[in-house]
């Protein structure tokens, strides 16, 4: 089989940008009087929209979130990224390594993702094919977004893969149709990024010798 497009999530896939949120974001809640845990952080909030972050917090709290939490929490994640984001560890040795057509697909806005590839120096290995949440109806997990991009870049989805680290990214690889590499060497556990068509894996590395044997198994 053919691999067609290799489709990327860019939070803790490309970027080590969740542990910088989880930390950023759990400790702007707590002084809002809502203490979760990293592990609660992880669990909720890993992989999901802005939209649906605030939809939650704000049930939670029982009010909505100060008039002026976007502009606090950018400038936290601006200076939080500028001073400690990377690539996540291996990945750019991966990308190095993969031939096939490939491109990003995040639930993140194109700011952001502008943002954290143009300081980890990534954004020019995508420069045309990145797709955002904002580009479609629905965010993952829907498969709107994979099936966006396959589409923006004439491929054939049951033709693609993704790769993934949230259990909300892989669901919507599965509802896309294709198969999902999840990436276990962040904060979401293996077991929660397990199931059908789907490749755990926990060194980047790896990656490349893992769509070769996808792309052999498949033929």
């Amino acid at each position: 089989m053919t691999i067609e497009l290799v489709i990327f999530d860019c939070d803790g896939v490309l970027v080590d940008s969740e542990r910088l949120a989880v930390r950023i974001e759990g400790a702007a809640l707590a002084e809002l009087g809502l203490a979760l845990s990293e592990e609660e952080m992880v669990e909720r909030f890993v992989g999901v929209t802005d939209a649906y972050f605030r939809k939650e917090v704000e049930a939670q709290l029982g009010r909505p979130l100060p008039e002026d939490w976007d502009e606090r929490m950018a400038a936290r994640y601006q200076e939080a990224y500028h001073n400690e984001l990377t690539p996540v560890d291996g990945v750019v040795e991966a990308l190095d390594a993969i031939t096939h057509p490939n491109c990003v697909a995040s639930n993140g806005s194109h700011r952001k993702m502008k943002l954290t590839l143009g300081i980890t120096g990534l954004h020019a290995r995508f420069a045309g094919r990145i797709f955002s949440a904002y580009d479609v109806t629905r965010g993952k997990p829907a498969p709107d977004l994979f099936l966006h991009a396959a589409e923006r870049l004439g491929a054939d989805p049951s033709r693609c893969v993704v790769i993934e680290d949230s259990p909300n990214g892989v669901a919507a690889a599965r509802a896309a149709g294709m198969h999902a590499f999840g990436y276990a060497g962040g904060l979401t556990p293996a077991s929660r990024l397990q199931g059908p068509a789907t490749t755990v894996f926990k060194d980047m590395r790896a990656l490349p010798a893992l769509l070769e044997a996808h792309r052999s198994s498949a033929t």
